[in-house]
């Protein structure tokens, strides 16, 4: 198994002012930067390697640290493809470096739990999300009667692949949007969630019918891999959180 890390992301100028960068995954967090949580996690993982997408300050802050280091595109897409294509791999665990909790074990459990899928996405239960993040910025969602916080690591197998690539931006940018998901799936799924008949079962099915793959939900996995950093306020509460346990 294998780790990938995409760390390309710029943030607009407030949000730099802030975190003293526009690179959203060197924003200092307690006594580390926020992609440190990643690659961290992922060796502790005992991967066989570990890729890192980013540009020239990601490379000099953790080049050192993995075993490749892939020049960034502008494009997020094209970064989430160099991800996915940094290592031959039978297995890979695909990691944005925005989420400034996620531990080696939480990781493990996860990848634990993934076994026999061929495309994983951790979900976290809202109640534990929100005992490990009280009053966090970034809300749980509903769905089916279930609630829940969906996370930004996923377990690849090989065969996930080819689809993935073909669909990978729409994939990953519609993961936190369930419309957006619904409607990247086809409008069986649209018309369900409008109904409120849409369940995450529902989502499965299709997306194995779309994809031909064994695509799962992992229930019960790890807030830490659900909590990541999209704004300034999320950061500010990360920042505040990492304060108060280190302190």
């Amino acid at each position: 198994m294998y780790a990938a890390i995409t760390a390309g992301g710029r943030v607009d100028a407030a949000f730099a002012q802030a975190i003293g960068t526009d690179v959203k995954a060197l924003a200092p967090i307690g006594n580390r930067l926020v992609i440190d949580a990643a690659i961290d996690a992922a060796r502790e993982l005992g991967v066989a390697g570990i890729a890192v997408v980013g540009g020239e300050q990601v490379r000099a802050h953790c080049a050192h640290r993995v075993d490749r280091f892939i020049d960034a595109s502008g494009d997020g897409v094209e970064n989430i493809r160099l991800a996915l294509g940094a290592f031959d791999f039978d297995r890979l665990v695909y990691l944005t470096s925005d989420l400034p909790f996620v531990t080696g074990p939480d990781l493990a459990a996860f990848v634990e739990a993934s076994s026999g899928a061929q495309l994983a996405m951790p979900l976290a239960e809202a109640k534990a999300y929100e005992r490990a993040y009280p009053f966090s910025p970034t809300p749980t969602m509903a769905l089916g009667g279930e609630r829940f916080a969906n996370g930004s690591a996923f377990v690849i197998d090989r065969a996930a692949l080819g689809p993935l690539e073909t669909l990978a931006g729409q994939f990953f940018a519609a993961r936190k949007s369930l419309p957006r998901l619904a409607l990247l799936l086809g409008p069986a799924l649209v018309f369900r969630f409008v109904t409120k008949q849409l369940r995450i079962g529902d989502i499965e099915a299709r997306a194995r019918t779309v994809f031909n793959l064994d695509a799962r939900a992992i229930r019960g996995a790890a807030p830490s891999l659900c909590y990541d950093i999209d704004t300034i306020a999320d950061w500010e509460y990360a920042a505040q959180l990492a304060r108060s346990t280190y302190v």
